[in-house]
């Protein structure tokens, strides 16, 4: 990206106040890195790869954050490998970028639907949107909901004391505010 002395030098202006800055300076002059050219680029690197893109974001002034998953982990090395892939397709002479490539971290709410598939079986927390926290094993993920194995004090009839009974639970992702994968320490 250009900086402002530098399109301005290249103009030929001498700006003394913002209405001048403004007939100098068209807007089309300072364009932010393209999104869509850097998700391209991603997929062509995940192509070979069993990963998959968690979060890509281009900041205003032009950080491009990379998020990425895989079902056994996240190696520093295709960090590094993905973020040299990302180097030599954009020009540092047609745009100034930071680039930070990284993995969702353990531990983090999950962000995309594969990201539950790949914790089938697993142990996780989640909380819904009106607050209630449940915490079960995910059963099973599909593309609108997902379905967690959990325990929830039932008081049967005639019974003095309610007991903790299995249920499964079905949530729909737009009702809940996060869910993440539960770290077990031996």
């Amino acid at each position: 990206m250009f900086e402002l002395k530098t399109l301005l030098l290249q103009r030929e202006c001498e700006v003394r106040s913002p209405k001048e800055f403004l007939t100098c300076v068209k807007i089309t002059d300072y364009i932010m890195i393209d999104k869509l050219k850097l998700e391209r680029i991603v997929d062509e690197w995940m192509t070979s790869t069993d990963y998959f893109l968690v979060d890509l974001t281009v900041s205003a002034d032009d950080r491009i954050v990379v998020v990425i998953d895989h079902a056994e982990g996240v190696w520093i090395e295709d960090c590094a490998d993905l973020s040299r892939f990302i180097e030599e397709r954009l020009s540092r002479d047609e745009e100034d970028y930071e680039l930070e490539v990284g993995s969702a971290g353990l531990g983090q709410p999950f962000r995309v639907q594969r990201q539950y598939e790949i914790h089938v079986g697993k142990t996780v927390e989640t909380q819904t949107l009106d607050g209630k926290k449940w915490t079960g094993t995910l059963l099973k993920a599909d593309e609108s909901s997902f379905t967690l194995l959990t325990q929830q004090k039932v008081k049967a009839e005639g019974a003095k004391r309610p007991k903790l009974v299995d249920i499964e639970l079905e949530l729909h992702y737009d009702e809940v505010a996060y869910t993440k994968y539960v770290i077990k320490i031996k």
